[in-house]
């Protein structure tokens, strides 16, 4: 066989037992490596390397060794699994960064990170101010998350008392002008279904890019250059409306977030004011 075939041969199949055995281990060998699985990937590329370029007569070997490092990788991956003791030795430990707004400085030279690393992963996860941060923690993987104190945590209907009902995915069923049949059976809809949403929008399904049905049973379409249905343009009277309610909502959480009784005292005066205020509009309309 000459030696380029072989090199050829040697390399499609290292590649399709790499591509096996990374399927055997898990996404988690892509996306956040431990440090045991950082040594392993390294190991398996310098053995597929050897597989596929030295061509001495032994090197079949190199798929034995290759499959020994499986069998430890899985084995360690196993006992990560089963053990916490071993996990904490294979993967780390998280490392608190920030407890009770303060910033513990051992724990930065810990984990060798300066100050201006620090402040580059908070600014990552929008934080520009250390002094809003309640809590944050250094995962395993390197990562930092981060906990905002109450005050500067995002808005939420919970915070305003609000009952809201669960969304739904919504559920892709056109995808590159071909329909996905089993997606579009757990809609509850059919075909002829579709078909008739695509005449309403006077579409056909070779002009779709993307389908989608959202949690309210509709469906949205991508055309590539185009988003379908376009929203309806509210009136003035519904603008005014939905204005009205963010005032009022705000006026509630300022309420709510007042930290003493004269705040909150002057919020629900100003609230008062501004419902009667409404009261007098509506009724001139």
């Amino acid at each position: 066989m000459p030696e380029w075939l072989e090199v050829t041969f040697r390399t499609l199949s290292a590649v399709t037992v790499i591509f096996f055995i990374t399927k055997i281990l898990g996404k988690r060998q892509i996306s956040e490596l431990s440090l045991f699985e950082y040594i392993t990937g390294i190991t398996l590329g310098n053995l597929v390397g050897y597989i596929s370029l030295d061509t001495d007569t032994k090197w079949y070997l190199g798929f034995l060794a290759v499959f020994v490092w499986v069998a430890v990788s899985a084995g360690a991956e196993y006992l990560t699994m089963k053990s916490k003791k071993f996990r904490d030795i294979v993967d780390g430990k998280s490392t608190i960064l920030i407890e009770n707004g303060a910033v513990i400085e051992k724990a930065l030279a810990k984990e060798r990170l300066t100050i201006d690393e620090f402040l580059e992963q908070l600014r990552k996860k929008d934080v520009f101010r250390v002094a809003d941060v309640e809590f944050a923690v250094m995962e395993q993987s390197g990562d930092i998350s981060v906990m905002l104190k109450n005050e500067y945590q995002p808005l939420t209907a919970n915070a305003l008392g609000y009952q809201i009902s669960a969304e739904q995915e919504p559920r892709t069923i056109i995808m590159d002008g071909h329909i996905l049949p089993d997606t579009l059976q757990v809609t509850g809809h059919n075909e002829e279904w579709v078909q008739k949403e695509l005449r309403k929008l006077g579409l056909n399904l070779g002009q779709v890019f993307i389908g989608q049905v959202d949690s309210k049973g509709e469906l949205t379409i991508q055309t590539g250059a185009d988003s379908l249905p376009k929203a309806a343009n509210s009136n003035p009277k519904d603008q005014i409306t939905e204005l009205v309610k963010r005032l009022q909502d705000d006026l509630m959480m300022k309420k709510q977030l007042a930290t003493n009784d004269k705040d909150r005292l002057k919020y629900q005066e100003a609230l008062d004011q501004f419902q009667t205020a409404m009261h007098a509009y509506q009724k001139q309309q």
